[in-house]
């Protein structure tokens, strides 16, 4: 899994103080900027992330490449729709080596491991195969029709691969861009790094608050499951743990990078 910050509002904590300042102030932009240092700015957003006044934050956007993860994650994350998503497209990319990620339940249990490994060995021929044989059938369709070679041949396999993706399993590598507003993010880190969501889908949700963490500390300071920050909200169905996940953020997550 890799997950890098490839993107951000330039100055995200000055504008968003700026603009928060705005709603409480008699004066213009200008004169609060001429007030605004680098102490105050931290000082105001960070009382600002725990107050429930969160429209400013969506002044600020942070964009991410995640790589190396599964169909079953990103599946999810888009599910979160107030952010844009940009996806390796499986209708126009040929999966000519077929990555899969593989779930550490199944990986450290060697007949598991087996099986899977199988299936997706299994998934991969089947792919191979119709695409090859809906490429050539295609191909001589619109050949036939009166396209030229390249042409048809080019169409063919796009139409090909089309089709012969339905058999690619949920475990298929795949590679997404995503941008979220700060204030989507804060609510992202709140579902997805609790330990009842989903194991791919919160590892990818804490390595975009390290990241985040080291470009606006003030802003993402207090970042993570409700429970770090009050009661668990999930009632009987809590986990159980959250005395070490409240040490685990304030003493590991949470120092400045």
């Amino acid at each position: 899994m890799k997950v890098k910050l490839i993107g951000h509002t330039p100055d995200a904590q000055e504008l968003i103080a700026k603009a928060a300042k705005l709603c409480y102030s008699p004066v213009g932009v200008d004169e609060i900027e001429a007030k605004l240092d680098d102490e105050e700015t931290e000082r105001f957003v960070g009382m600002l992330a725990g107050l429930s006044h969160l429209s400013p934050l969506e002044h600020a956007s942070f964009t991410f490449a995640v790589e190396g993860v599964s169909r079953v994650m990103t599946h999810q994350l888009v599910r979160h729709r107030i952010a844009s998503y940009s996806q390796q497209s499986q209708r126009y990319v040929r999966l000519d080596a077929m990555e899969y990620i593989t779930p550490p339940a199944i990986r450290d249990d060697a007949e598991a491991a087996a099986r899977f490994q199988r299936a997706m060995q299994e998934a991969e021929s089947a792919y191979r195969e119709l695409t090859d044989r809906l490429r050539a059938r295609y191909e001589r369709a619109l050949t036939e029709a009166g396209e030229d070679e390249k042409a048809a041949a080019r169409k063919a396999e796009k139409r090909a691969i089309e089709d012969a993706r339905y058999v690619l399993p949920n475990a298929c590598e795949t590679k997404i861009v995503v941008t979220m507003n700060a204030r989507t993010l804060l609510h992202f880190f709140e579902t997805r790094l609790c330990l009842r969501a989903q194991w791919e889908i919160r590892e990818v949700a804490l390595a975009m608050l390290k990241a985040v963490l080291s470009t606006a500390p003030a802003l993402f300071q207090k970042a993570g499951p409700p429970c770090v920050q009050g009661p668990c909200p999930e009632g009987k169905m809590t986990c159980g743990k959250i005395d070490s996940v409240r040490k685990m953020y304030r003493e590991e997550i949470w120092k400045r990078q």
